[in-house]
């Protein structure tokens, strides 16, 4: 198990180099520019997010199809994630994840119009869409489609399975000493029963549970950063000017220069929000709206929930703890940090982790089952279900490093077909952003209306 770690974290070290760094950052860089500052219509995305009814064909509302991507998203990268950036790269590491999502909102927004403008029906008259999608009709290339889709159908075991998995099971046996096998087995179990009912099931359940889990989780960092006000500006001055000048040794902290920050940073933030990485549209396509860009613009809201706002407050509340000076780095620097507020912050920390992990994996099973859809049929869809149950249990077990390096070298490779759909199809996201958001067409009728020809043979 020692080698596999050590093998898994020098190609994670290889991929997640300066090339793979610069191509990621760069396309949210390019999308931002050449879609005129998209980020300029967060307070428009966020009012048409709270939308509920049906506006179009679909499978689930607005609404239903943010939660989803939010319950996908906001899980163990918020919390354990930030602290092993921090851990890894210095406090300087949180500047990087906040850039990331910054920018990174143009990216998600991107990822949405190709979407819907690029989704078909399957033979149960079910939406299926994202950048396998985008890249066989827009592109007319599907062998890059199904590249993608057979990196997210093995991927999504990683960062949106057995990561998480473990991640739970970890806090527990430490919390409450339940076994690791325990708490597999309910986890799985819970899973099974929400899977199994599809999308519906799963985005009723996601509705239903990432409002409560996000809002209380904030609430616990506020609590924990107004208990010393005190602490919040000297952590804001470290983690600006760690960015850019690495951080020297403290205490039992090894040390970080730039590079560890600006990887570590930008691989957990893309862990964290997905940005880039070709997941989110997948749900963003079953979603009921009027065209590509209303859709669009309520998907791009999740990247500024999730990294913009969550991870932001969860770093401040580890950097000004001073937990990660002794060396400590990811659930270990987060129990720590969270201590602090005496029996509240770990009661809430084990309820946000239970929930964050709870979600992400249902969010993610959909994710992966929709790849394996694309690559086999609807006749896929029961066996990658249960598979996924399965190695709920599985990913319990497992180890930290090996697990959380398995996902980052997933993500990458999930990363690049996409960003090559994005990149090339960038014209596409202009003319539609243009039609309807530009020219003030955003109420209009669905474009391309879902006919015949866009049914899956």
């Amino acid at each position: 198990m020692e080698q596999l770690e050590k093998v898994l974290s020098s190609i994670g070290d290889f991929i997640w180099g300066v090339p793979m760094i610069v191509l990621l950052f760069g396309t949210h860089l390019f999308l931002t520019v050449r879609l005129r500052f998209i980020q300029r219509y967060l307070g428009k995305a966020i009012r048409l997010s709270f939308s509920r009814g049906p506006e179009g064909k679909g499978d689930v509302s607005h609404f239903g199809a943010l939660m989803t991507a939010l319950a996908a998203t906001i899980g163990t990268g918020n919390i354990v994630g930030v602290a092993t950036a921090i851990g890894f790269g210095g406090p300087g590491a949180v500047l990087w994840m906040w850039l990331t999502g910054v920018f990174g909102i143009a990216t998600k927004y991107a990822e949405a119009v190709l979407a819907v403008k690029y989704r078909v029906q399957n033979s149960r008259g079910e939406m299926a869409g994202g950048p396998m999608y985008a890249l066989e009709r827009g592109l007319g290339q599907r062998w890059l489609g199904v590249l993608f889709a057979v990196f997210t159908a093995i991927a999504a075991f990683g960062i949106g399975n057995m990561v998480q998995a473990h991640s739970v099971s970890d806090m527990l046996s430490q919390e409450v000493s339940l076994p690791p096998v325990a708490c597999g087995a309910v986890l799985a179990v819970l899973t099974g029963v929400v899977i199994l009912g599809g999308i519906r099931w799963i985005a009723r359940a996601c509705a239903w549970l990432v409002p409560i889990m996000a809002v209380g989780y904030l609430l616990c960092c506020l609590v924990l950063l107004a208990s010393d006000l005190s602490a919040i500006p000297r952590a804001l001055e470290l983690i600006v000017t760690s960015a850019f000048s690495g951080q020297a040794a403290i205490g039992g902290f090894a040390g970080a220069g730039v590079k560890e920050a600006v990887r570590f940073g930008i691989a957990r933030g893309l862990f964290s929000n997905e940005s880039g990485l070709g997941s989110a549209p997948i749900v963003a396509a079953a979603a009921q709206t009027k065209n590509p860009v209303r859709q669009a613009l309520v998907s791009s809201t999740g990247t500024f929930w999730d990294t913009v706002v969550v991870c932001l407050v969860t770093g401040l509340v580890l950097v000004s703890s001073g937990e990660w000076e002794k060396g400590l780095a990811g659930a270990e620097l987060t129990r720590a940090a969270f201590v602090h507020l005496h029996f509240l912050g770990p009661l809430g920390l084990t309820f946000a982790l239970l929930t964050f992990v709870f979600s992400t994996i249902l969010g993610w099973e959909y994710y992966g089952e929709k790849a394996a859809e694309y690559l086999f049929g609807v006749r896929a869809i029961l066996p990658y279900r249960l598979l996924w149950v399965a190695a709920v249990f599985v990913g319990s077990l497992g180890t930290l490093k090996a697990v959380w390096a398995f996902a980052d070298i997933a993500n990458a490779f999930m990363a690049l077909p996409n960003l090559v759909a994005l990149l090339l199809l960038s014209g596409v996201v202009v003319h539609e952003t243009k039609k309807y958001l530009w020219e003030g067409g955003l109420d209009r009728g669905e474009d391309d209306p879902l006919d015949g020809s866009k049914t899956v043979r």
